[in-house]
């Protein structure tokens, strides 16, 4: 049984990450969006550098094509927030990512998302998995890839750029030009270099960056910021005189932060950071979400403004929800992902 988790669906590769699987679930999502009436509206994928990852997208675009829904494949290592992002911009009604994020090299996995580019919350997944049961006891016809491609079922997309200039004209690209950094760039082995390195250099920045080939084993390490994995970043940081450390998980959608002393800044530290910036630099109105496991410091950050700070449980599809529910600015949690109004609704790494 496919069973969806707060991050979606994960399984251990070769034991439940199968091609069988992957369009048994692609198959399902094409069966609910017949009978919601989107399936005209087409479908969009991406895919990470896990082992696979590709080659499941592909898999997946064989179902909905044999579904007969037209599919989008972002033709190139996707950082997670990029399909999110493409979902939102491009009116997608669902949309999928080929990713386990940060978990152990042997697994692989697939999050959806829903109209607007978030995260599929409890609701959606448990249709979602009745959806998936109904499937299995039904003919589920395929178009193999390159039939797909020609029969105009399937087609190759790259919205980078776009996704590029929306973070650029949301963040102070001057202040940053007129700040001359020298920044380390640490990618984990993951999809963030391409986004993070362009913008940076268009800010004039000095970039050098470490772990930047495609490894599927993560260089031995799980492929999430933190202070252990991240020793090599802390290191150059040193070694080198850089400003700023910056990395990514593995689909770029959590952020670590090493300052010019070596210090790992805590994704909690981070999160009041910039909630503090938005409100008294940017002159920000508005409340902040954070999970159960992260910092009580955002609270009396949000009261010290007159603002409120929201919490629900650990699962990103609650933050971004209860974004969405009271305008809150910004959102997070203590494991370092976090989104601020106005950009997509759901966490990115490369925009934090």
């Amino acid at each position: 049984m496919i069973k969806f988790g707060t991050g979606g669906w994960r399984a251990v590769i070769g034991d439940e990450f199968t091609r069988e699987n992957v369009q048994l679930l692609a198959a399902a999502l094409a069966y609910k969006m017949k009978e919601d009436g989107v399936a005209d509206k087409g479908f969009v994928i991406g895919y990470d550098r896990r082992f696979l990852s590709q080659e499941a997208a592909g898999w997946a675009a064989e179902a909905f094509a044999g579904a007969g829904v037209h599919t989008s494949i972002i033709h190139r290592d996707s950082p997670t927030p990029l399909v999110m992002f493409t979902v939102a911009g491009k009116g997608f009604p669902y949309g999928m990512a080929v990713t386990a994020s940060h978990n152990p090299a042997i697994y692989n996995g697939i999050k959806v998302f829903m109209e607007g580019g978030r995260d599929a919350d409890e609701v959606f997944t448990s249709e979602l998995e009745g959806y998936i049961r109904m499937a299995e006891s039904r003919e589920r016809p395929i178009v193999e890839l390159p039939e797909a491609l020609a029969q105009g079922l399937v087609e190759y997309i790259d919205p980078m750029n776009e996704y590029i200039d929306n973070i650029m004209e949301a963040v102070d690209m001057k202040a940053i030009r007129e700040a001359g950094l020298h920044i380390a760039l640490d990618p984990m082995y993951g999809v963030s270099q391409t986004a993070l390195q362009t913008i940076l250099l268009t800010a004039r920045c000095g970039v050098e960056v470490i772990h930047e080939r495609r490894d599927a084993l993560f260089g031995g390490r799980l492929p999430a910021p933190s202070e252990k994995t991240l020793a090599g970043l802390i290191n150059f940081v040193i070694e080198h005189h850089c400003d700023l450390g910056i990395a990514t998980d593995g689909d770029a959608d959590r952020l670590g932060v090493i300052d010019d002393t070596g210090e790992f800044l805590h994704p909690n530290k981070i999160l009041v950071l910039l909630y503090y910036y938005l409100l008294k630099y940017k002159g920000w109105k508005g409340s902040a979400v954070r999970n159960i496991a992260t910092t009580h410091l955002l609270d009396r950050i949000a009261a010290s403004f007159g603002e409120q700070c929201y919490e629900v449980p650990v699962g990103f599809k609650y933050v971004s929800g209860k974004m969405l529910e009271t305008g809150a600015i910004i959102g997070g949690e203590s494991s370092g992902g976090l989104t601020v109004r106005g950009h997509i609704q759901g966490k990115d790494g490369i925009y934090a």
